[in-house]
């Protein structure tokens, strides 16, 4: 197996390339990656390959990589696929460092062995393989542009990376558009062995990189992501787009935490809990990029809007709302500040209405005012064209007020709107680096993703919290059910699990005839509850092995025998081992704790709403682990029902500690217990503050492969 630490660097920042597959003809990407090579500036050597030999671009063309007599560090592959192994085998020979195999016909149409064999054969000999299916790599670190795009890339601090390459084209000519300067872009195709995390190691130590934005179709290795992420968010925002599902875990179906866990729900939380900022769109995802690589970091979280028109304002602070940007709101202070500068009819309050009568020494006056005091830390200018606004002056009061806001360390958005003379003013102006928008919505939008990562970064804690719980206990239990060859556990073994973690549950015992149940009922102390203990019979319920508040022995004889009965009609064949009798669980809130392997994220915690509506309410957080208690907290407040822990209508607040505790114990198991795929809790009764939670109803999968088997 190749080195898969090989420093990423000489990808980034190649002393020479080659580009195999240069060609003659100015129409094809051969001649395209070799032209754009050439103009945009690269100071290492390059070397054109071409079977026929002689000169390209002025250039001395190689008839093989191997006829090369200097080192090469990254050989840019444009071939037909048919070509490539036979000179991924010549570059071995060559000992070259990195592949862009810029080719397509792969997995991308079903060709999967070809390229196993390729990229196989690449890292038994040392060699990292960016693709293949790439439009290739532009390093402004290097002034290198080996990609088929346009040859104008303007060196910036935005890096990308795109898993699409058509995408990834258009963005090189967008980022044109709108004057977003580059510091890099990758193009990531099949993603067979160089992927998003390999690249952002390179590029969160990068000086020039400032931010990063990623389009993701697919994730392959969640955990190597994740970690990569995390490590990344801690210096410089990281940005996604994606689209497409990753793989759902084979017993899915087989838990509730499974079937509710869509990957794009788990995508969308773990990017959430690593800082990660998720655009909607190319749009939004531009706009951010280009706000945050411009704009300085907030130093706190009071923002005021100024306008000339109260509409506007009242959108913008819906806005506000939306995005999670909080106004400032301490009137006598906005009073003191304001107040020589706005108009008797005009507003005070956040948002600060200079009105209708506003002119461009008006905003200027404001927004020196709002520069001026500390306790404001952001501002939202509106502005809606009015007849008395000297309009000429619209782009040099952005403009310089753009620039004093960028020289004070204060972020501030424009939102301008109106007729031609304000479309071509946002034309012009977007072409400079000012934060001006056409919408409200835009304007805020922007504002909400620097304030997202600044809570991020001013809320982290790099602790881990795990619980004590007693693994040989566990170990036991697991024991027991794969020597039975079961991938599952029985309800008395999963409440065994539960005491080994120190999770309160019901009080229960197995009966095993009918004396040993009415003897148990009495023990326990009525109401009590039966249920079918069946390998062959899960979903109790169905099959009438379950009876409810059962109130004296009577009660408890009949449940006994209707519970076998229904059981052997619903499944002849089923081995029942007993009937457990439990104490009647004195209900209140019902939540429902998760934690599964998911296949591609690895180990991931679920919260919610439980009970039988589960299913239908989907009212339910995800998180990766490891985890610390902060996180669980945010995940329990995530969920739409929380305010039902808190107590409504004269409830008292439920026991919400508990929960905190019992999903850290939840999560603990599943980290510490290899062979454990899934574990569900549902429900888990909260109780009113201080007395406590119950785990009613546990489900515990296991692997078939004792880990290390």
């Amino acid at each position: 197996m190749g080195d898969q630490n090989q420093d990423i660097k000489y990808l980034f920042e190649p002393q020479a390339v080659a580009v195999i597959g240069a060609a003659r003809d100015p129409n094809k990407i051969g001649n395209i990656i070799l032209h754009n090579i050439l103009s945009g500036g690269y100071k290492g050597q390059v070397f054109p390959v071409n079977p026929q030999g002689g000169e390209i671009l002025n250039l001395k063309t190689y008839r093989s990589i191997e006829e090369v007599n200097d080192p090469v560090d990254v050989a840019s592959i444009v071939i037909p696929a048919r070509f490539v192994f036979d000179a991924v085998q010549s570059c071995a020979r060559k000992k070259v460092r990195y592949l862009t195999i810029i080719s397509s016909g792969f997995s991308e149409i079903g060709n999967n062995e070809e390229e196993k064999r390729i990229v196989s054969y690449a890292q038994e000999h040392n060699m990292r393989v960016l693709g293949p299916n790439i439009f290739g790599i532009y390093s402004a670190k290097a002034s290198l542009n080996a990609t088929f795009g346009s040859s104008a890339i303007t060196p910036g601090k935005v890096a990308i990376i795109t898993q699409s390459g058509a995408l990834g084209v258009a963005m090189i000519g967008k980022t044109g558009v709108e004057n977003i300067g580059l510091s890099a872009i990758v193009s990531v195709g099949n993603k067979t062995d160089v992927d998003e995390a390999d690249l952002l190691e390179y590029l969160v130590n990068d000086e020039n990189t400032k931010i990063v934005l990623m389009y993701i179709e697919g994730v392959r290795e969640g955990e190597k992501l994740i970690r990569a992420v995390k490590k990344a968010t801690q210096k410089i925002p990281v940005m996604v787009i994606k689209s497409g599902r990753s793989e759902r875990g084979a017993v899915a179906a087989a838990s509730h935490t499974g079937s509710l866990a869509g990957s794009d729900e788990i995508f969308e939380a773990i990017m959430k809990q690593c800082g990660v900022l998720r655009a909607e769109s190319v749009e939004e995802a531009f706009n951010w990029c280009k706000f945050l690589a411009n704009a300085p970091s907030p130093s706190g979280e009071n923002t005021v809007i100024i306008t000339n028109g109260g509409g506007i304002g009242v959108m913008a602070t819906d806005a506000c709302e939306k995005y999670g940007v909080r106004l400032y709101d301490d009137p006598a202070t906005l009073k003191e500040i304001f107040s020589p500068i706005t108009p008797d009819f005009g507003s005070t309050k956040n948002p600060v209405d200079l009105t209708g009568q506003a002119s461009s020494s008006h905003y200027h006056s404001a927004l020196d005012e709002a520069l001026r005091n500390n306790n404001i830390h952001s501002v939202i200018a509106l502005y809606g064209e009015t007849a008395v606004f000297d309009g000429e002056n619209l782009s040099s009061m952005v403009e310089e007020n753009d620039r004093k806001y960028k020289a004070g360390g204060k972020p501030l958005v424009f939102s301008i709107f109106g007729g031609e003379k304000v479309e071509n003013c946002i034309r012009t102006l977007r072409k400079t680096n000012a934060a001006v928008y056409g919408d409200v919505y835009e304007a805020v939008s922007c504002l909400g993703s620097i304030y997202a990562y600044y809570h991020y970064r001013k809320g982290y804690s790099g602790a881990v919290d795990e619980a004590a719980i007693d693994v040989a206990a566990i170990d036991q239990v697991l024991e027991q059910a794969s020597k039975a060859g079961r991938s599952f556990l029985l309800a008395n073994e999963g409440q065994a699990v539960m005491r080994a973690a120190g999770i309160p549950i019901p009080k229960s015992i197995i009966a095993r005839n009918l004396d040993e149940a009415v003897r148990g009922a009495e023990e326990i102390g009525y109401p009590v509850v039966m249920k079918v203990v069946s390998r062959d019979i899960l979903h109790k319920s169905d099959a009438g092995g379950v009876a409810l508040d059962l109130v004296d022995k009577n009660e408890v004889m009949d449940a006994y025998q209707a519970i076998l009965r229904h059981c052997r009609a619903y499944r002849t064949n089923a081995n029942i081992e007993g009937v457990e009798v439990s104490e009647m669980v004195r209900m209140s809130t019902e939540t429902i704790i998760g934690a599964r392997r998911d296949r591609t994220f690895g180990p991931m915690l679920m919260f919610g709403l439980g009970g039988i509506y589960v299913e239908v309410m989907k009212d339910v957080s995800f998180r990766a682990l490891p985890i610390n208690r902060k996180e669980v907290m945010a995940m329990v407040k995530e969920i739409r029902a929380y305010p039902l822990l808190l107590g409504v209508r004269g409830e008292e607040k439920k026991d919400v500690e508990g929960v905190v505790d019992t999903i850290i114990k939840v999560g603990s198991i599943l980290q510490k217990s290899d062979r454990i795929t899934d574990i569900e809790i549902n429900p888990l009764v909260v109780y009113e503050h201080g007395r406590g939670v119950k785990a009613v109803d546990v489900r515990v999968l296991l692997s078939n492969v004792k880990k290390g088997a």
